[in-house]
């Protein structure tokens, strides 16, 4: 009787394919990719430079939106340099431990972006319903541990995926049809049972960024409730103008998002290009538009961004 040992290879290195069925056009898909990166770039650090050195735009509400752009760097900076080298060098070789290294601060940043957006509704929810213990509420003490706290959540919730991931074999491809790597996206080509990366990647999200959406709605609930109560019509609407930014940067975060997971759940005539594209969308739009949106407006950086920029 003859005993056959059959040996299995893990694969150690992966290559990204961009955008499978629009490789013809990874040029000319690579001119917005660049010009979001580099207006993300510069529109954030701009908007950081002005709030670092502004000290009347030291208040939270400004603190906690330096945070914000500060991940908007980190979350672009991760993706779109990636996808670029792929649309103009045909760069898509990755090492796993170098896959699993982006899709942990891609993740980790995304649910970083959602405790942000938190506790700036959290914020507003003080400045409007407790306007006259805001600066008691929200100091600088208590600020700093929100800062350490959201950090703490996304990099500890994340962390175990990287040792989830790496006691998988990697024996089924090696090709990955996409500009990036994430982690489900990478599990599936284990041999291994993915079952708990499943389910720890599903818990995750309903913990963080689930329960981040759900208590959002909660406190413009609470403070919709509190404007409507205001007297006077000048009152309401100040208190909703200071809302404006925020609302306009979560429907930005979370509502591409949504999009993107509801036409993979549904959409499954769409073609795989599209899910991708609506996958980049997700990581682009918002590092790109939030410096804008807030310079529109808020009329604070609106002013502060003119006095640097034309004097």
């Amino acid at each position: 009787m003859t005993t056959l040992n059959y040996t299995v290879v893990s694969h150690t290195v992966f290559h990204l394919l961009g955008i499978p069925g629009l490789e013809d056009q990874h040029m000319w898909i690579s001119i917005p990719f660049f010009i979001s990166y580099i207006t993300a770039l510069l529109g954030n650090s701009l908007l950081i430079f002005i709030i670092l050195t502004r000290p009347s735009l030291h208040g939270p509400m400004y603190l906690f939106l330096c945070m914000l752009v500060g991940a908007d760097i980190v979350l672009s900076t991760s993706t779109v340099p990636q996808a670029l080298s792929i649309f103009w060098f045909h760069a898509g070789e990755i090492s796993l431990d170098r896959c699993i290294t982006q899709l942990f601060f891609i993740h980790s940043t995304f649910i970083s972006e959602s405790g942000i957006l938190l506790v700036m509704a959290f914020d507003r929810y003080i400045a409007i319903c407790y306007p006259l213990r805001y600066t008691t509420v929200l100091t600088n003490s208590l600020i700093g541990k929100i800062r350490v706290g959201i950090f703490l959540r996304s990099y500890g919730t994340i962390f175990p995926i990287i040792f989830l991931l790496k006691r998988l074999t990697f024996c089924k491809n090696n090709i990955i049809p996409h500009t990036y790597c994430e982690h489900i996206g990478l599990a599936k080509y284990a041999c291994n049972s993915i079952r708990v990366n499943i389910w720890y990647g599903f818990s995750v999200l309903i913990l963080t960024v689930v329960l981040d959406v759900v208590l959002i709605f909660v406190s413009y609930v609470l403070i919709l409730r509190a404007v409507f109560r205001m007297p006077s019509q000048d009152a309401r609407h100040k208190a909703l103008n200071t809302c404006g930014s925020h609302v306009c940067i979560i429907i930005l975060f979370y509502g591409p998002g949504i999009f993107t997971t509801l036409t993979q759940r549904f959409g499954r005539h769409i073609p795989p290009h599209i899910h991708i594209l609506l996958a980049n969308v997700c990581i682009l739009a918002p590092p790109m538009l939030n410096p804008i949106i807030y310079g529109i407006k808020t009329k604070q950086i609106q002013e502060q961004m003119v006095h640097v920029l034309f004097t």
